[in-house]
């Protein structure tokens, strides 16, 4: 099973235009929909799509609207009840598949709160495979958050304890990389160069990844999966490095498209995949999700054709 954590929730809202956005202008939509979304809910939904058992922890208050949303998704899910509500996001793309972003803050959590749910995710985590701690935390939540997790997992379970994925940017993964050593994280590439404090690459990305994540890689974290978009993915472990490129595809919207592939490292990973095939699988995924309009779960019918050509690549730091 994978257990995913969504400390801040969110309800997306996408619309598609079919023209360029104009700022300051009034614009029609061409379409719109609604999805109950959060990293960790993207990659559990993408996760029970496929048929693997998969659970999503989240704060979530008794009437809050996002509940029913989430609860259509048919999802199975544990939500600590909380006082605020989920946090909506609003993301426009025009038909070049340029997106833009609205994300609001969401609620805080109060400490009682807080404390019920990390009770509740060591709870969930018996006999898991893998943990997935993604997305930003509430407002007003330590950015120690899931260090905190991550030690009471691990405390609690032992030599049983799930692998533990994290996707997250900023203060909460500098500080799960600097004392917690998750098994897997996934950043971008803007995501790992803030981590490392130099500035984000702009071209030949996957050679100009490698590096900082090798220099990462086992040390401080087990493995890294940094997504590319467009120019694919990077995988580095204690072993070596793989890179893939992504295919050619029209883009409907790149929101979700990294937890799709997080997802897809995950799924190839628990059928028994090597990272050769899980970095493949990864690809397709997000691949797919970028397809879809919204925050829509790709399945394997909304794969790309064609085969992902894994290469891999010199360790970088010999």
């Amino acid at each position: 099973m994978i257990v995913t954590v969504t400390a801040n929730p969110s309800l997306d809202r996408a619309m598609v235009l079919d023209a360029p956005l104009d700022v300051g202008a009034v614009q029609l939509a061409a379409s719109s929909r609604e999805d109950a979304g959060g990293k960790g809910i993207n990659v559990g939904r993408v996760i029970g799509a496929a048929g693997e058992e998969t659970l999503a922890v989240l704060p979530l208050a008794l009437h809050d609207p996002f509940a029913a949303l989430l609860a259509d998704t048919g999802l199975p899910f544990h939500a600590v009840p909380v006082h605020g509500h989920a946090r909506s996001n609003l993301t426009i793309t025009d038909p070049a598949g340029v997106t833009t972003k609205l994300n609001l803050p969401g609620a805080s959590l109060r400490s009682g709160e807080t404390d019920a749910l990390l009770a509740i995710i060591v709870s969930a985590c018996e006999g898991a495979d893998w943990l997935v701690l993604a997305g930003s935390l509430p407002k007003g939540m330590d950015a120690g958050f899931y260090v905190e997790v991550i030690a009471a997992v691990r405390a609690r379970w032992g030599e049983t304890a799930p692998r533990i994925a994290v996707d997250t940017s900023g203060a909460p993964l500098r500080a799960v990389v600097a004392s917690a050593h998750p098994d897997l994280i996934k950043p971008n590439e803007h995501e790992l160069a803030d981590l490392a404090g130099v500035a984000a690459p702009t071209e030949d990305l996957m050679n100009a990844v490698l590096p900082i994540a090798a220099a990462l890689v086992p040390e401080r974290v087990g493995a890294a999966l940094i997504t590319l978009g467009g120019d694919g993915a990077v995988f580095v472990d204690g072993s070596g490095a793989l890179s893939a490129p992504a295919p050619r595809i029209q883009v409907a919207s790149t929101v979700g498209a990294g937890d799709s592939s997080l997802a897809g490292f995950l799924l190839a990973d628990v059928r028994g995949g090597d990272p050769s095939e899980c970095l493949a699988n990864a690809i397709r995924y997000g691949a797919a999700a970028a397809t879809l309009p919204g925050t829509q779960p790709p399945t394997s019918a909304d794969f790309p054709p064609g085969e992902i050509a894994v290469t891999r690549r010199a360790n970088p730091l010999t």
